[in-house]
């Protein structure tokens, strides 16, 4: 059986260090694995309209931005289909049928559902297309008869219940669809970066991301600015490093080679800490290492997002054929519903014979 791999993110906005440790890192390494047959990385632009309807210019516009930053991260487009979710039709069309065979209780049951319309103010008018998302997830997933779909543990809820629809289409029309297996990050650090801020969550409306296209002195500025422990006033303070943004940081990117580079009186990250917390190491100094680690790792992905933003007619083909062949898997999947749902009438001999 092949093993298929379908992700994606929602253009909302260019993607930020919270994308790339808690996927997109994840997502190069699983494309270079050799492990996959076929990789669909999904733009779900469809997706983001379901709460952006009346400002489709903002999604239009980053679609672009999302695709570079996956260039620029390591996707290749020759081993990784790059495809715009909503010029593949056949995915609102099983989207529709899915419907059908889940309850509004259901979905409103969906933890993820709940925390989105709670941070969107949706509490009292839920568009019925943002409601239905986890059903038109389903469908992208199963469009492409995806075995493994990397995720953050907090899209758990969506996959469970992608793998319900599943288990109910199957078990009604006959085995049709494939039963998708969750894959979390391999780096348990970096499931989810705080903002800057110290906010549970990095997110744009809040504008407290470190974005991949920043350029060096933005993100050095954004570091040095960073939150940390409020109670570590002095250098000689005892410092905390649970729930402190710049330890946080450091866990996930941070490497052994990196002190002997950048900090060599520490060996490794959990010397530094101890210091941190006994007392006599000073803010400053951990945000400079952190600085440091960031532009090592940040360096390179900016080179290769200016290198491709030269190229962007190169850019629009890469989204064209990755779309073309997407389209070509969801039309096979989709003839597959139709035929065990018996509504293929034209194609059905038996259909006058009934």
């Amino acid at each position: 059986m092949s093993k298929i791999i379908l992700t994606g993110d929602r253009p909302t906005g260019r993607l930020h260090v919270g994308h790339y440790v808690g996927s997109l890192a994840e997502r190069v390494k699983l494309q270079n694995s050799g492990l996959y047959d076929e990789i669909y990385i999904m733009i779900a632009d469809a997706q983001a309209l379901t709460d952006n309807a009346e400002h489709p210019e903002k999604v239009r516009q980053n679609i672009l931005q999302v695709s570079l930053d996956y260039l620029a991260c390591g996707l290749d487009p020759e081993k990784s289909n790059i495809f715009i979710q909503s010029m593949v039709p056949e995915l609102t069309e099983l989207t529709f049928y899915y419907m059908n065979l889940v309850t509004v209780a259901r979905v409103q049951r969906n933890p993820t559902v709940k925390s989105e319309i709670k941070m969107r103010n949706f509490e009292a008018s839920i568009p019925v297309g943002f409601f239905c998302y986890p059903i038109s997830q389903a469908a992208d997933i199963t469009a492409f008869r995806a075995t493994h779909v990397p995720v953050g543990e907090d899209q758990l809820p969506m996959l469970e219940q992608c793998k319900e629809i599943v288990h109910k289409f199957n078990t009604v029309y006959g085995e049709t669809l494939t039963d998708p297996e969750i894959v979390l990050s391999s780096n348990k650090a970096c499931l989810r970066l705080p903002g800057i801020d110290g906010k549970a969550k990095m997110s744009k409306s809040l504008g407290n991301c470190i974005y991949l296209s920043d350029e060096e002195d933005v993100v050095k500025k954004k570091i040095m600015s960073m939150f940390t422990d409020p109670n570590h006033l002095r250098v000689q303070d005892p410092g905390r490093v649970e729930g402190n943004p710049v330890f946080i940081y450091l866990d996930a990117f941070s490497r052994p080679e990196h002190f002997s580079e950048f900090l060599p009186e520490y060996q490794n990250l959990d010397e530094l800490k101890a210091h941190y917390q006994r007392g006599g190491l000073g803010d400053v100094k951990v945000k400079k290492f952190l600085n440091n680690v960031m532009q090592a790792e940040l360096g390179p992905i900016r080179e290769r997002r200016k290198m491709w933003e030269q190229r962007t007619a190169d850019v629009f083909d890469i989204l064209k054929a990755g779309t073309e062949v997407a389209r070509e898997k969801a039309a096979a999947t989709l003839h597959d519903v139709r035929s065990s749902m018996r509504i293929n009438y034209f194609e059905d001999q038996d259909f006058l014979n009934q």
